[in-house]
């Protein structure tokens, strides 16, 4: 899951250190969708088949016999050409490098041979970094072991918050470290019972990490698996750091969003803001909302670097995610650090480009599932609440 280790900016600068916090989460917020299609309408649409003439561009690999296909405990691999990659000609590889050099930092044995072209790449033209794909990769289009080619993508993000390092006046929200002795109760205390067993309260009492405003924004923390904090410390000062996912209570994750929808409750996108509409007009019912998902996140607290403020949190390959770029995956279907052509097309987006397998998550099980790493603040939030449509994948594997 994700963890980071950076250094933390100085507390001392308060203006400035926010000022210059805002413009690096809207610059990975941009990052995230600024090549992006918008639309106002939700949902899935059609199944992605790609329209229009087939290219005709000779590319290494596309001549001569194809490979036999490849098995993975979860899927399987079915070789293509070169020209079957809806839009490859089309994408901007260099937006998608900086990705390629964070996979570079903890490469599997299979891609580690590539990474010192990669780091030489990093400075060349997209068509030289295409030409160099074509000719060291070949693309294998990822399909279920049953058959299907066709999958879903969603989307998650790093969600920004105020928090206070004291709990106090709108401050009454904890986010709590790992519990000495997590692993030796499984699973551990549910959400219900942390919130009203005084055994459980005992055993997280000064694990406190800091205090946030908001119960259903801690219950997005926890569904995300980190986040940022603009902490108001004890000296009154502002300093920014990354809680990251450190362990859960081992219980089942039930949805929220799930419940109030059975009960008639129509929550939209996002969907954080719409709970806290509800929540506002039925107080009486807020924790019972809560308490139906039993499952509970601990974190451990990161500082966050200028440097590393244009990137995520680290995924379960252990690098810095890239907004826009990195994907979660099964890792019985892909494993981290592959390199992954990704076509969806639906209400929310259109995309056609290159991304790395670099996390993944309890919800992301089957062949041909992914989670678009969608960046950092509100906009990213925004956009992920929105995003639920048909996938395609193609792996591109060393020859």
């Amino acid at each position: 899951m994700n963890t980071s280790r950076t250094s933390a900016p100085r507390a001392s600068s308060k203006s400035r250190a926010i000022t210059r916090f805002q413009e690096v989460a809207k610059t990975a917020a941009i990052i995230a969708t600024s090549f992006l299609l918008w639309s106002c309408a939700s949902g899935p649409g059609p199944v992605f088949v790609p329209s229009g003439p087939v290219t005709t561009t000779t590319r290494p690999g596309d001549d001569g016999s194809l490979p036999p296909s490849i098995t993975q405990a979860k899927s399987r691999w079915v070789p293509v050409r070169w020209s079957d990659l809806p839009g490859f000609d089309d994408d901007k590889l260099f937006e998608a490098w900086n990705a390629w050099l964070k996979s570079c930092e903890r490469p599997g044995a299979t891609f580690a041979p590539l990474c010192g072209e990669v780091r030489r790449l990093s400075i060349a033209s997209a068509e030289e970094q295409r030409a160099w794909m074509t000719s060291r990769l070949r693309p294998y289009r990822v399909e279920s072991l049953n058959g299907p080619v066709g999958g879903q993508l969603t989307s998650y993000y790093e969600p920004l918050l105020k928090a206070s390092r004291q709990q106090g006046p709108g401050y009454d929200v904890p986010l709590y470290r790992t519990p000495a002795g997590l692993g030796s109760r499984k699973p551990w205390y549910s959400r219900q019972e942390i919130d009203t067993l005084p055994e459980a309260r005992a055993a997280l009492r000064g694990r406190e990490i800091a205090w946030l405003a908001d119960p259903v924004d801690a219950m997005s923390l926890h569904i995300q698996g980190s986040g940022r904090l603009s902490v108001l410390e004890p000296d009154g000062s502002q300093r920014v750091v990354r809680v990251a996912f450190a362990g859960t209570n081992d219980q089942p994750f039930r949805s929220p969003t799930q419940w109030l929808t059975e009960r008639g409750v129509r929550i939209g996108a996002p969907w954080t803001e719409s709970t806290k509409a509800w929540a506002a007009q039925n107080p009486q019912s807020v924790q019972t909302m809560l308490w139906t998902n039993p499952r509970y996140v601990f974190f451990r607290e990161e500082p966050l670097s200028e440097l590393d403020a244009a990137f995520g949190p680290r995924g379960a390959q252990g690098v810095a995610l890239t907004p826009g770029r990195s994907i979660a995956v099964d890792p019985g279907s892909i494993p981290y650090g592959t390199p992954v052509w990704l076509a969806s097309r639906g209400s929310v987006v259109s995309l056609q480009r290159l991304v790395f397998a670099q996390d993944t998550g309890s919800a992301i099980v089957g062949a041909v599932r992914a989670d678009y790493f969608a960046g950092t603040g509100p906009e990213a939030g925004e956009f992920a609440s929105r995003m639920n449509q048909p996938l395609q994948l193609w792996v591109l594997w060393p020859r």
